[in-house]
């Protein structure tokens, strides 16, 4: 791989920027990930070191204005890192007293390292080179390590290093969390191996889960076994090892530190600590040894996952791009698949959100599916693993089926917040947003492209048919008819735009038909009905058997699904939800001017003692979410069924008002815009694609990425790449390209799953081409632009591409791929 597009760089040391480079230079395996601090440096307010396990939660307590609040966290494990070093005299190494005359941090993305190489003089004029390597290895998920090379330049003298476990870490990741208990771990074990080994081991104070740390540390001058006299230091929850030898200059010094990690949620293990210690015994001598079979892994997943383009001008896009799959392949990978966890929305980069599972799935699913599918599947198994707990909760709340939360931790059960710190006024308050029950039409849509782009019946018929059926059963629950109206509606919910909570003149939360969740629920019943004719007799006997689903109960599915109420505006367009059109405008360009960030008009309104719910604004897509979802022949469908009349254009009219209306509170928002304009406006989707590219980079939110990545945007992004640019879509059993490349780029090429085949597909201005790699026992059956095309087994194909008109009300897929 050539180092251009593969390197993210950062120049000189900046300890206002510490945080976000933290974030985004961090390294994981979907099994552990480890934030890009400097190994010298300590939690304060320029650095804060983070390892997180993945799915490692725990639950504490807390007396917040007058109430106990209680919190399931991603916990903040023992902190690995420490590696540092002193010349004679001296203090221990901080950039910011010593004069630097080098100071760059670059991440590797080919390779998953993070590089570092710092040269500085102290106080005594003293000069030297240091050059640091670490990564956390993608091959085997329980070693991670680092290198740190130092070469005296106009010195020779003595020098100490110091090589640490540090247990003494607390949550303090997220400034306003911090009112908060957040001392979640215990000390069990503080242990020296041997002269070059470390152990520590820690456990929960509430999960009982048990983390272990072993490190062995060796030094070398000049390639050969350094001598050295040795030291140890322990206190509570920490231990060190302390080396001191001689240099003269121009000699190389390195310090090689390989740490495994383990914990009592692993397989074939009879204990963590014994599993940690006998694995940094037997690790490969040398730190490249490792860092070879390393990068050998890393090389084999981008060759599944990298997208290479070719644009008429060089800029950030590609690096980007790279930089989103990189962290989304270090959130998920295929470690993950052994493992009962979810897609964190925030990653395992940091403690925003507590590391809980939304509905950003939604957004990172797609690219899996035609990727590395198997990584979807035991995804969702993590979603089936926790329905018994979904069907308690549609019981507590007077529904049937299977109602799952808001936001998910570590059992299934409702981990959202009931009150929220806004930051702006200082004040807490009430947090509704787990009536946003849309979460549960994004896992049965999450299952059901799953199987499109897999055929996948082995999970469909024992997990996800089962999902899906009492998925649907919550949302025939939920509906309730209207007798007047002749149609059912739903209340008391939230949609994605989470902004609007309830009606100013409501005391109680909620909203009534909302569109976006009204329609979800339709195709959730068209498919719950659907799923039941794919299945086997024998094994949907079965299932109606066990779920005691009865004639009636289907005949009601099918009639809430042709009978459910949409609101329109008085012009057509779609209603946000019952009542949006009677709310005030609201004054965009007064807020522009009074204030340099609109984002999260929200906190802004409540610091003023106002509140969203009585404007026409919203957060993020909201109604646009069915155009991001769904083509317009799908929109058709389920407004045919519904017996409310299509207009193509609506969606183009639908499009430009809410996008008129939209602060992009959330980072998922400009994903979603650029891909309903990605048809009818391609130069406005380009723009809004651009900047959903580097809302991580530029911390657009203004401090959110320091806390952690935004997942779904970051895999948002690459989907958009993927599938709106490319037209592809897995729908009726049938793979669908209808190409549309924007301006500017002149070639796309990627590799993609599908079904039984691996296609390498490579797109132009003005051609498509795909090459069937694998010699699968069928061919290929496949769209394009609705001509339907076979593609045999180690066959190359190659089609004109012509360009769709766009008439003054958009094309009839301009919301959709």
């Amino acid at each position: 791989m050539t180092p251009e597009h593969w390197l993210f760089t950062y120049e000189g040391f900046e300890p206002a920027k510490e945080g976000l480079r933290e974030a985004l230079c961090t390294l994981g395996n979907g099994y552990f990930a480890t934030r890009g601090a400097a190994p010298e440096s300590e939690a304060d307010d320029t650095h804060y070191p983070g390892t997180y396990l993945a799915g490692g939660y725990n639950r504490l307590k807390t007396d917040l204005v007058g109430r106990v609040v209680e919190n399931e966290d991603l916990v903040n494990m023992p902190n690995w890192l420490p590696l540092t070093f002193r010349l004679e005299g001296g203090d221990w190494f901080n950039p910011r007293a010593v004069t630097l005359l080098e100071y760059r941090q670059v991440l590797d993305m080919a390779q998953g390292l993070l590089l570092r190489t710092v040269r500085f003089e102290d106080r005594r004029g003293r000069r030297t080179r240091v050059e640091q390597r670490r990564f956390v290895h993608m091959r085997d998920k329980h070693l991670a390590g680092q290198e740190l090379v130092l070469v005296p330049e106009n010195w020779s003298g003595r020098i100490h290093v110091r090589s640490a476990l540090d247990g003494r870490v607390v949550n303090g990741g997220v400034p306003r969390y911090r009112q908060l208990n957040c001392k979640h771990l215990r000390t069990l074990v503080t242990e020296e191996v041997d002269a070059e080994t470390l152990l520590l081991e820690v456990e929960t104070v509430q999960s009982r889960l048990e983390v272990a740390e072993a490190a062995r540390t060796r030094l070398y001058v000049d390639g050969l076994p350094a001598r050295v006299r040795r030291g140890l230091a322990v206190e509570e929850g920490y231990l060190s090892h302390e080396f001191e030898l001689e240099l003269r200059e121009g000699q190389r010094l390195a310090v090689e530190k390989v740490v495994a990690l383990y914990s009592s949620r692993d397989h074939a293990v009879s204990e963590a600590a014994m599993e940690a210690r006998h694995a940094v015994g037997v690790a490969p001598e040398r730190f490249d040894e490792l860092v070879a079979t390393h990068v050998q892994a890393w090389s084999q997943l981008w060759r599944r996952s990298d997208l290479d383009l070719e644009l008429t001008e060089t800029d950030h896009i590609h690096t980007a791009l790279r930089l989103h799959i990189f962290h989304l392949l270090q959130t998920v990978s295929p470690h993950t698949i052994d493992q009962d966890v979810g897609v964190p929305a925030r990653g395992w980069h940091g403690e925003a959100y507590r590391g809980h599972v939304f509905w950003d799935e939604l957004f990172v699913f797609p690219f899996l599916n035609l990727r590395l599918p198997d990584l979807t599947r035991a995804l969702l198994r993590y979603r089936y693993r926790r329905l018994r707990r979904a069907r308690e909760a549609a019981r507590a709340e007077g529904f049937r089926g299977a109602l799952f939360p808001w936001q998910s931790g570590s059992d299934g059960r409702e981990e959202s917040q009931r009150l929220h710190l806004n930051p702006r006024s200082g004040r807490w308050v009430p947090d509704v947003t787990w009536l946003q029950r849309h979460i549960n039409a994004a896992v049965a849509y999450n299952v059901w492209q799953y199987y499109q782009a897999t055929a996948d019946s082995e999970f469909l018929y024992f997990y996800g048919a089962e999902m899906l059926l009492e998925l649907a059963r919550f949302w025939a629950s939920m509906a309730r008819w209207n007798p007047s109206l002749r149609r059912y509606e739903i209340k008391g919910v939230m949609g994605p735009d989470e902004y609007h909570t309830g009606y100013p003149y409501r005391t109680e939360p909620g909203l009534d038909n909302n569109s976006y969740t009204n329609l979800m629920a339709v195709w959730v019943l068209c498919k719950g009905l659907e799923v039941l004719k794919l299945m086997p007799g024998e094994r949907r006997d079965e299932l109606l058997e066990t779920l005691s689903l009865s004639p009636a109960e289907l005949a009601h599915w099918d009639d809430v699904s042709r009978k459910m109420r949409l609101v329109f505006h008085e012009d057509g367009v779609l209603s946000q939800f019952e009542g949006y059109e009677q709310l005030e405008e609201f004054d965009w360009e007064v807020y522009r001017k009074r204030y340099a960030d609109i984002h999260r008009l929200d906190r802004i309104l409540e610091a003023e003692g106002d509140t969203p719910n009585r404007y026409k604004l919203s957060k993020q897509a909201d109604v646009l979410m069915l155009f991001y979802l769904f083509s317009a022949e799908e929109m058709r469908e389920l407004f045919e069924r519904l017996g409310y009349p299509f207009d193509a254009g609506m969606i183009p009219r639908t499009v430009e008002y809410y996008l008129q209306r939209t602060s992009h509170g959330s980072t998922l928002s400009g994903v979603v815009h650029s891909w309903v304009l990605a048809r009818s406006d391609r130069p406005r989707s380009w723009k809004l694609f651009t900047e959903a590219l580097k809302s991580d980079i530029a911390d657009v939110q203004g401090g959110t990425t320091p806390e952690g990545i935004h997942l779904g945007a970051m895999s948002g992004t690459v989907d958009l790449m993927q599938r709106a640019y490319t037209g592809i879509e897995v729908r009726g059993d049938v793979l669908h390209f209808n190409p549309n490349l924007p301006e500017g780029m002149k070639r796309l090429k990627f590799s993609l799953r599908y079904r039984k085949s691996l296609v390498e597909v490579e797109i132009t201005q003005d051609k498509l081409v795909l090459n069937s790699r694998w010699r699968s026992a069928t061919p290929l059956e496949f769209e394009l632009r609705g001509e339907r095309y076979l593609l045999q087994p180690c066959e190359t194909r190659e089609f004109p591409i012509k360009r769709p008109e766009v008439t003054a009300e958009g094309t009839l897929d301009s919301a959709g791929p």
